[in-house]
């Protein structure tokens, strides 16, 4: 850091520094590779242990995993500013890691001010992106409470590591996450910044904007089962073909979203036994629905159900659905969203309210009851969990201003309504 950095509060150019660095030590030229759960999000971590050391703050990691940097301050209510390290595998340099760089930064802003008025925590949320065990927001659940330990327990990645196994390498347990809700005890206002990850805002040839709340969403694991034959010597008319059963039902859910306003998307195929000279005898597909309104999420789901059933009576095998992961819509403060339109007009002249089709780690956190709002950042091409991923510079230091515009904002409501509540 150099001498006229230390002077200055906000230093915005640090964060596309870091975020730069980070990309260095644990990407490739593929993409990043911070996949939670893995010697190479750990490598992550203690980079930010690292850049954290120089902060009057104390570091702990809870019993998800999540890791906290707490800057005591006046008042023991909590401004929660978060993100996660982890990435998608060859992912993109901002996706997750700009969340917590620029928080960082804004952390330093405010200890570089003395005490602040409230106490301010900087969290790692553990495993958002779900991206080995296909369960997102992992850690942020055992915090808000809606964990269901015994719903991830069998869970298993291409390995065929077990979740309880990959954690314990790590020192998490599973029959203990649940403890991590006790940090919720004082959590006032939680502020997450993140790149869009769409195109709006690129089309509108603005740079940030407001988000109002989350998609809800809706994932399983579907498991289609006929009969491995020769691919040679089977009649078409004979077969009992698991992948074509399940490629129908991945066209149909298309179809069924399209209709409705809702995205959906199959992630993952695996066909078992998995050579070119056998049909496919197993057949299993992830399949995630999303959407703002819950009876329209409701809707294409049944009507993807009720569609796998017919499909695997004419195909001539079974099918079996398996719920990984479902989470409501949900909507954040309406005073934290004017905050942050009020923070994004002063700093770039314009804003835009728009929702989240992807999921983060504030929806947890809103379903735990505290008040919360996210800012994005424009994408360029609408690119995320690609390494083509990409965001201005300029546009990354705007937003970054905007946050800490957010902070100060945000730590003064949360006095007015300790004054109010007194």
């Amino acid at each position: 850091m150099s001498a006229r950095e230390m002077q200055t509060a906000l230093v915005p150019a640090r964060v596309v520094r870091e975020l730069r660095e980070l990309q260095e030590l644990t990407g490739t030229s593929e993409g990043a590779q911070r996949v939670c759960w893995t010697e190479t999000w750990a490598r992550a971590r203690a980079w930010m242990r690292d850049k954290l050391s120089a902060l009057p703050v104390t570091v702990e990691v809870d019993e998800a995993g999540n890791q906290w940097a707490t800057l005591p301050g006046r008042s023991p209510h909590a401004l929660l500013i978060g993100g996660h390290i982890d990435s998608v595998p060859n992912g993109g340099w901002l996706d997750g890691c700009l969340n917590l760089v620029a928080g960082l930064e804004v952390l330093r802003r405010i200890a570089s001010e003395g005490t602040p008025p409230v106490t301010v925590r900087l969290v790692d949320w553990a495993d958002e992106e779900g991206a080995r065990f296909g369960r997102s927001l992992l850690g942020s659940s055992a915090f808000s409470g809606t964990l269901e330990v015994d719903e991830v327990r069998n869970l298993r990645d291409h390995d065929g590591i077990s979740l309880p196994d990959a954690l314990v390498r790590y020192g998490v347990e599973l029959d203990r996450m649940a403890q991590a809700n006790r940090q919720v005890e004082g959590a006032a206002a939680y502020l997450e910044l993140h790149i869009e990850q769409g195109p709006v805002l690129e089309q509108l040839d603005l740079p940030l904007a407001v988000v109002l709340g989350t998609y809800g969403v809706e994932r399983h694991a579907i498991h289609f089962r006929g009969q491995a034959a020769h691919a040679g010597s089977t009649p078409m008319h004979a077969r009992r073909d698991a992948f074509s059963a399940a490629a129908r039902l991945a066209l149909a859910a298309r179809d069924h979203a399209m209709r409705a306003g809702a995205v959906a998307t199959v992630g993952r195929v695996t066909v078992q036994p998995g050579i070119p000279t056998a049909i496919a005898g197993e057949c299993e597909i992830t399949l995630d629905q999303r959407h703002l309104d819950l009876a329209v999420l409701s809707q294409v789901l049944d009507e993807a159900r009720q569609a796998s059933a017919t499909i695997a009576d004419e195909e001539r095998v079974e099918v079996i659905w398996e719920r990984i992961w479902r989470i409501d819509p949900l909507h954040f403060s309406q005073d934290l969203i004017e905050l942050a339109d009020e923070a994004i007009r002063e700093t770039a002249g314009s804003s835009h309210r728009m929702p989240s089709g992807p999921l983060h780690d504030a929806a947890e956190v809103a379903r735990a009851g505290i008040p919360t709002v996210m800012l994005f950042v424009q994408s360029l091409r609408g690119l995320s969990h690609a390494k083509e991923e990409d965001t201005k510079p300029e546009h990354i230091e705007l937003a970054v201003q905007a946050f800490d515009r957010l902070g100060t904002k945000t730590m003064g409501w949360i006095g007015n309504r300790e004054v109010d509540n007194a």
